[in-house]
C-alpha cells in the first residue's frame, strides 16, 4: 500500500530523471530517428509560421527527409522567395566584385602617386645640387639646361617687376611736381591779395612791382613792394612885403 507522502516525494524525482540533455549527433536507431524528425520538423514549421506572422517576414522553409520526402512552408510562395533570394545574392556578389575592383583601382592610383612624389623629390634635390651621383652626363646636361632656362625666366620676371616699379615712381614724381606747382601758385596769389589789402589799409601810394614768381632756385623775391618817391613839387614862391 502506498502512502500519499511517499507518492509526493517520488514525483519530483521522476521529473528530474525523465528528460536530460541530448547529444547532438546522428541517431543510430531508425525508429527513434524518424520520431525525432517528425517532432523537430513540426516544431520548425511552427516557428517559421510564428516568425512570419509576428514579424511580418517573408519566410520559406524547405525540408527533405532521409527518404527524400519534401516538406515546405511559405507565407508567400516558395518559388517567389527563391527568386528573391537569387536576386539578392547576385546583387551582393556584384557589389562585392565592384568594391573589389574599386579597391584594386585605388591601390594602383596610390602606387602611381607615390612614385610621382618620389620622382618630384628627387628632381628637387637635383635642382639644389644634391644626389647627383646617380646621374649620367646626359642627364647632368639636361639638368644644366633646365636650370639656365629657369634662371633666365626668373631674371626676366625680376626685370619686368623693376621696370614697372620705376614707371610707377616716375608717374608719382610727375604728380607730386604738378601738385607742388599748384601749391606755389596758390601761395603767390594769396601773397598778392595780402599786399593789396595792406596798401588799402595804409593809404600810402605804393607802386606794385610785379616780380617774377620764382627764380632759378624756386625762391620768391622778397622786395615785391617798393615805395614811390615821386611827389609833386610845388614851386617856391618868394614872399613880398606890401
Amino acid at each position: 500500500m502506498a502512502f500519499p507522502n511517499e507518492s509526493r516525494e517520488d514525483s519530483p524525482r521522476e521529473k528530474k530523471i525523465g528528460r536530460g540533455k541530448i547529444e547532438i549527433k546522428r541517431i543510430e536507431n531508425t525508429t527513434n530517428r524518424q520520431v525525432t524528425f517528425c517532432k523537430r520538423r513540426n516544431g520548425l514549421l511552427k516557428k517559421a509560421y510564428e516568425l512570419s506572422v509576428l514579424c511580418d517576414a517573408e519566410v520559406a522553409l524547405i525540408v527533405f527527409s532521409s527518404r527524400g520526402r519534401l516538406y515546405e512552408y511559405s507565407n508567400n510562395s516558395v518559388k517567389t522567395t527563391i527568386e528573391r533570394y537569387k536576386k539578392a545574392s547576385a546583387d551582393s556578389s556584384h557589389a562585392a566584385s565592384v568594391s573589389g575592383a574599386n579597391a584594386q583601382f585605388y591601390q594602383q592610383e596610390a602606387n602611381k602617386l607615390r612614385q610621382q612624389i618620389r620622382n618630384l623629390q628627387n628632381s628637387n634635390r637635383n635642382m639644389l645640387g644634391e644626389s647627383l651621383g646617380a646621374l649620367s652626363v646626359k642627364e647632368l646636361k639636361n639638368l644644366e639646361t633646365r636650370l639656365e632656362k629657369g634662371i633666365s625666366r626668373i631674371r626676366s620676371k625680376k626685370n619686368e617687376l623693376l621696370f614697372a616699379e620705376i614707371e610707377y615712381m616716375q608717374k608719382r614724381e610727375i604728380d607730386l611736381h604738378n601738385n607742388n606747382q599748384l601749391l606755389r601758385a596758390k601761395i603767390a596769389e594769396n601773397e598778392r591779395g595780402q599786399q593789396n589789402m595792406n596798401l588799402i589799409a595804409g593809404g600810402g601810394s605804393y607802386e606794385i612791382i610785379q616780380s617774377q614768381p620764382f627764380d632759378s632756385r624756386d625762391f620768391f623775391q622778397v622786395n615785391a613792394l617798393q615805395p614811390t618817391n615821386h611827389y609833386a613839387r610845388q614851386d617856391q614862391m618868394a614872399l613880398q612885403l606890401v
